[in-house]
């Protein structure tokens, strides 16, 4: 009797999903914080931008680091994309199946999966200008830097679509990661799912916050400082000038 095979092509597909969808939500709630740092001051945003140029350990500044980062992540992010995209609906048919079933099953899961393609699909477009500005603008990173770009090349409303759509993408996926992969189990799966979506809305909520306060800071900055002199930046503490 010829033996049956089994195609493992959707499982490996899947687990690559997972495992890249887990690296970018890493990624994000990692990344939100950093810009956070604007919060604090002008000073320690910069030392954060140098931290990424390499400069506490080569002293020197090596923007071509955040090109580098920049690049990977947006490989990571197409992948994650390319694998993702498989479960979307095709067509407007099948889209109308699944919003009447949304509608007559009314299941909060079914509601967050649709979030995630909406989200996802939005993150496709902005995200890849985002990254893209990224690699080819490392040098144009800082507190003066950032704010110029948000405010004078009129990036403010993008960077909000996104800040909405990618923290809302992350944690529904790193929820939907837990329950996939059974970290929701315990005793009782109704109270753990139940604990992990309270920690998810809360962490969508704190995240977008910090997120906004933080474009706010931004966009102060850069309606407030004069770039007349072509100094964008000049360290209180550190002899490195970031420049036009």
């Amino acid at each position: 009797m010829k033996k049956q095979t089994i195609d493992k092509t959707p499982g490996r597909l899947d687990f690559t999903q997972s495992v890249t969808g887990l690296i970018l939500a890493i990624f994000i709630i990692g990344h939100i914080l950093f810009e956070a740092s604007i919060l604090i001051s002008n000073e320690m945003m910069y030392k954060v931008t140098l931290m990424f140029e390499g400069y506490y350990f080569f002293g020197e500044r090596y923007p071509g680091i955040i090109s580098f980062l920049a690049g990977a992540i947006f490989i990571i992010f197409i992948v994650h994309a390319a694998t993702a995209m498989r479960k979307f609906p095709s067509d407007y048919k099948k889209y109308k199946i699944m919003k009447e079933h949304m509608s007559s099953m009314k299941h909060e899961d079914t509601s967050l999966w649709m979030l995630q393609v909406v989200t996802g699909f939005i993150m496709f477009f902005i995200g890849s200008v985002h990254l893209y500005v990224m690699m080819t603008q490392p040098s144009n990173i800082g507190p003066y830097a950032s704010s110029s770009r948000i405010v004078d090349e009129f990036m403010g409303p993008l960077y909000f679509v996104l800040l909405i759509s990618v923290v809302s993408h992350a944690f529904v996926g790193l929820y939907r990661l837990a329950l996939k992969w059974g970290f929701m189990e315990g005793k009782n799966s109704k109270v753990s799912r139940a604990r992990f979506k309270l920690v998810m809305k809360a962490m969508i909520l704190s995240y977008i916050v910090i997120g906004l306060f933080s474009l706010a800071k931004y966009a102060y900055v850069g309606y407030t400082h004069d770039f007349s002199d072509g100094v964008k930046y000049e360290s209180k503490t550190i002899r490195v000038g970031e420049h036009k």
